[in-house]
């Protein structure tokens, strides 16, 4: 017996645009479906552009959607282009109808209910990236909605260490796609580059902006976290976040030496002058399993004590509990995941770093916004 309409459709209701993360059937994308006597069914997708990157993950998924559905035998799926008018229309449901403002930035509405945090570091070269890409996976595994926003404009290594580098976000009209990676959303202006070999030469008033699109211009949806990962230092990046994002929480990055213990302090006290709270430091590379006797040896590469040094002193600084998150061993499973786009949470779970990373995912993830800490804005009265 041939399946209905409602079957059909029903079995479609499933498949998730792989950008949009919506089903392909609330958002116009199915043109016809119908069986033939033969059992095969016939479905025509609609894409938002030509030349789409996802065209295959669509095909896959319909096709498998469709293969379940009983009396089916066969697919056969014909992708056809959305005209002018039914990207306009789908860039207003996206934006939640006419009655929604044409841009803006979602996660600085009040009721906006996505945790956002901004990772920071005082200097380069403390795997603060890594240490970012690694929870925004990590988040993502365990259920999470995730998005992932590289504001390091200048040093912008994110879309690599996800393997999707050379990849480009699709345009709605005027609406930007993240790029979909490992189930997180990612956005970086080194996709919007003509190519990787471009550079960004862009001062104060341009980071501003192009900070202020990338919130603004691009569909994130709904999120529950947010990941920043923030050039170094306190220039002009993390001034344009903190006036941006009044709402993210820091954490602050840092290596067990002194040097960069003293920098990233700087970097956790520019977010409290902009009335960010400082959640907490990690140290990055902070052990190195002694690779003759194993793990049970610890060898301080790089010194002992530096991210509890800073967790202490901004404690001290700002009057509330700037807790030691954690402390990530050494290890080039790290390093190398980062270079071919594999995340060791993912790569290889069992290392000692994926260990302690997915358990600060974890902490980040069940950790609960609080007043703490923040400034209220509010100003006395005479009575």
């Amino acid at each position: 017996m041939a399946p209905n309409q409602e079957e059909l459709h029903a079995a479609l209701g499933g498949v998730l645009d792989p950008e949009i993360r919506r089903p392909i059937t609330e958002l116009g994308m199915v043109r016809s479906v119908q069986v033939r006597p033969d059992g095969t069914a016939e479905v025509t997708v609609l894409l938002t552009v030509a030349g789409c990157p996802m065209r295959e993950t669509l095909t896959r998924d319909v096709t498998k959607a469709l293969s379940a559905v009983p009396g089916v035998r066969d697919v056969e799926v014909t992708l056809d282009v959305m005209s002018a008018e039914q990207r306009q229309e789908l860039q207003g449901r996206l934006r939640g109808g006419g009655n929604a403002p044409a841009k803006e930035n979602p996660f600085a509405r009040a009721d906006s209910l996505t945790r956002i945090y901004a990772i920071a570091s005082g200097k380069g070269g403390v795997g603060k990236s890594s240490v970012t890409v690694n929870l925004a996976v990590s988040m993502a595994a365990q259920g999470l909605k995730v998005g992932l926003l590289d504001a390091d404009v200048y040093g912008h290594s994110v879309p690599a260490m996800v393997g999707i580098a050379d990849q480009r976000p699709t345009r709605v009209e005027e609406m930007i796609m993240p790029v979909p990676a490992y189930d997180v959303k990612v956005m970086s202006i080194g996709m919007l580059k003509p190519g990787r070999q471009h550079v960004v030469a862009w001062r104060g008033p341009m980071l501003d902006r192009a900070l202020g699109q990338m919130l603004s211009d691009v569909y994130w949806g709904d999120l529950d976290v947010l990941l920043l990962d923030l050039p170094p230092g306190t220039g002009d990046m993390a001034i344009s976040v903190g006036q941006q994002l009044a709402n993210a929480d820091v954490v602050v990055v840092t290596t067990p030496q002194e040097a960069a213990a003293e920098v990233a302090e700087r970097a956790g006290t520019i977010a409290s002058m902009l009335n960010q709270k400082v959640v907490g430091v990690v140290e990055n590379m902070s052990w190195l399993p002694c690779p003759h006797c194993g793990p049970s040896h610890r060898l301080d590469v790089f010194g002992t004590g530096g991210g509890a040094r800073v967790a202490s002193t901004l404690s001290e600084r700002f009057g509330y509990d700037v807790p030691l998150l954690a402390e990530v061993p050494l290890d080039p499973r790290l390093r190398t995941g980062g270079d071919t786009g594999r995340p060791v949470v993912l790569d290889d779970p069992g290392a000692a770093a994926s260990d302690v990373l997915a358990g600060l995912a974890k902490q980040l993830a069940d950790r609960r916004p609080t007043l703490v800490g923040r400034s209220l804005g509010l100003t006395p009265t005479a009575r």
